[in-house]
């Protein structure tokens, strides 16, 4: 599916959200968090630790927030997150592949219950044919259960492509959350 905007789960296309917009969310999400007794943790390499930021901006976020991991690298991604060298040798960085053994090991090597991974082509350039610019997998894991990974098509620029990607894995943190 392609993405002009994000989509929430209303399935109402919402414009490229603003900072006001990304802390409202991120407020919400805290609040569920705290309420459900759950620690959160961010695997994120193409929004190079801007959910984390977003997350740890809201005050009291130290009752929810366990940890943020950056992982831009194939190194740092088996290094920090245990994904597995054939994993991205065979799928790529950018796939339901390694989205899912990000989020699982983002839950390995965290305190946390709740976690949410990021990987993706934010551009301008990296992207194929197979993978254009925009193209980014989101997986969601509670503690115990099973990854959910889902891959967006969104437009714009980079900034445009990270705002859309941080807003989408925290909507999907509300779904989970659910």
């Amino acid at each position: 599916m392609r993405y002009n905007a994000l989509t929430p789960p209303n399935g109402l296309p919402m414009n490229v959200p603003t900072d006001v917009e990304l802390d409202a969310l991120s407020t919400q999400l805290g609040q569920r968090l705290l309420a459900a007794r759950q620690m959160l943790v961010t695997a994120e390499s193409c929004t190079g630790g801007w959910i984390a930021k977003c997350m740890t901006d809201v005050p009291g976020s130290s009752g929810w927030f366990d940890c943020g991991m950056a992982a831009y690298s194939y190194e740092a991604k088996q290094a920090l997150l245990g994904v597995r060298p054939q994993t991205l040798e065979q799928f790529g960085a950018v796939s339901r592949e390694t989205v899912v053994e990000m989020v699982s090991g983002a839950l390995v090597h965290s305190g946390a219950t709740v976690a949410v991974a990021v990987t993706g082509i934010a551009g301008p350039g990296g992207g194929s044919e197979d993978k254009p610019v925009g193209t980014v997998w989101i997986g969601w894991k509670r503690r115990g259960g099973y990854a959910h990974a889902e891959v967006f098509h969104f437009d714009g620029d980079r900034d445009a492509v990270r705002r859309q990607t941080v807003a989408a894995a925290l909507h999907g943190l509300k779904r989970l959350l659910d």
